[in-house]
């Protein structure tokens, strides 16, 4: 008898706390979803009657990696320089990292970091001078830049390079210290400009798994320019396929190839978009630019 009573009370206790527990449920709000990392609405820049970029209208969600598609002259590079505030908008605004990239330039510097095409590292360092001058200049407190120092060159898989000079790593390796510089000051957004123009196919990936395991472990957001559809598609959670500075497409890699067709590949992606094929475009100072990397990385 003793036991039915209990189970009885047990029953009565379960279907109360129930009502009561769907009331609390209802109560409580629904966690809100992070603010997009960057958001940019009509961004332009005209150069004299050059337009490079045109209407520009993005929003690349946090923790993210973001990949900005086209071939050299279709305004990846001006878009990267506007958010990172090196170039102001000729029209329109972009925030990055919840800061307006005109009104709040200094904000929007102090949460990113960028990785250039051109060199950033000095080859007469080795690996950690290089990271022991970049962590003084982000400001980086001196108690701390010892051990964020060598956690960016283990995450580079570079510790044994360390005390290397720069102009003895090879391309891939320079790659890999520049992203290290860029994040010591553990930056909410990183911009990568062309981060694998230059390398061969094992460097090339090897720097991809780099940058997944940076995001993995930091939850940064990544931006990256590139005309390599390769690397968008193994890399990218989401695309924007730019022409002639304009936004011809965004979307995953997967739904942007499906919505073409069953056996598409990114290429055919952007030729369905653009009307023209990846390796068009640029100018004679692209192409310089290019090769001067490929040099200096090669």
């Amino acid at each position: 008898m003793n036991g039915g009573r209990s189970t009885v009370a047990e029953s009565q206790a379960q279907s109360q706390a129930q009502p009561q527990a769907q009331a609390q449920a209802e109560a409580t709000p629904p966690a809100e979803a992070a603010p997009p990392a960057i958001e940019t609405f009509g961004l332009t820049r005209r150069f004299g009657s050059l337009v490079a970029v045109d209407n520009l209208t993005l929003s690349v969600r946090a923790g993210s990696i973001f990949g900005l598609l086209g071939p050299n002259g279709a305004g990846k590079s001006t878009t990267i320089k506007m958010l990172t505030t090196l170039l102001p908008p000729s029209e329109g605004s972009a925030r990055v990292a919840g800061c307006d990239v005109v009104r709040e330039a200094r904000e929007v510097r102090r949460r990113i970091g960028y990785v250039p095409q051109l060199l950033s590292a000095d080859g007469a360092l080795t690996g950690y001078e290089n990271l022991l001058i970049f962590a003084k200049l982000y400001g980086v407190p001196r108690a701390e830049r010892e051990e964020r120092i060598w956690q960016a060159l283990e995450l580079m898989g570079l510790k044994e390079a360390a005390h290397m000079l720069v102009r003895q790593y090879s391309g891939g390796m320079i790659r890999r210290l520049e992203i290290a510089q860029a994040v010591l000051h553990r930056p909410s957004v990183l911009f990568m400009d062309e981060p694998t123009v230059g390398l061969d196919p094992v460097a090339r990936r090897a720097v991809w798994e780099h940058v997944r395991e940076l995001r993995r472990r930091s939850g940064v957001t990544v931006l990256i320019t590139t005309h390599y559809m390769e690397e968008a598609d193994e890399l990218c959670d989401e695309v924007a396929i730019v022409h002639l500075g304009r936004v011809a497409a965004v979307g995953t890699p997967t739904a942007l190839k499906a919505a073409v067709g069953p056996e598409a590949s990114l290429d055919d992606v952007f030729v369905h978009y653009t009307g023209s094929s990846i390796e068009t475009g640029g100018s004679f100072r692209d192409a310089l630019r290019t090769r001067r990397t490929v040099r200096r990385l090669g």
